[in-house]
């Protein structure tokens, strides 16, 4: 299963949170933007590393849910949210 990151950069998030919608790890932070909560999604128990940063938000996964962060990436009107495979893993 390829490692995966899903990378929100804060600059480009208006809010509008059309990703909350495509997957439930995506949830309003603190700031009003959106961020990664692993532990937000009621149906999967997945584990993911998150570093939420000024800049931008990083969470990296290794499960089979790349689709659904795609999704939500495609989803964002402002391009806010890039999905990368790591580099290996593809």
């Amino acid at each position: 299963m390829p490692q995966y990151d899903i990378i929100i950069e804060k600059d480009a998030c208006d809010g509008i949170f059309a990703c909350l919608t495509r997957d439930p790890r995506f949830v309003e932070g603190e700031d009003g933007l959106a961020t990664v909560d692993p532990d937000a999604d009621p149906v999967y128990d997945c584990e993911g590393a998150v570093t939420d940063t000024d800049e931008r938000v990083v969470a990296t996964f290794d499960d089979d849910r790349i689709d659904e962060a795609r999704q939500a990436a495609a989803a964002c009107p402002t391009d806010a949210i890039v999905v990368r495979v790591r580099e290996g893993d593809e």
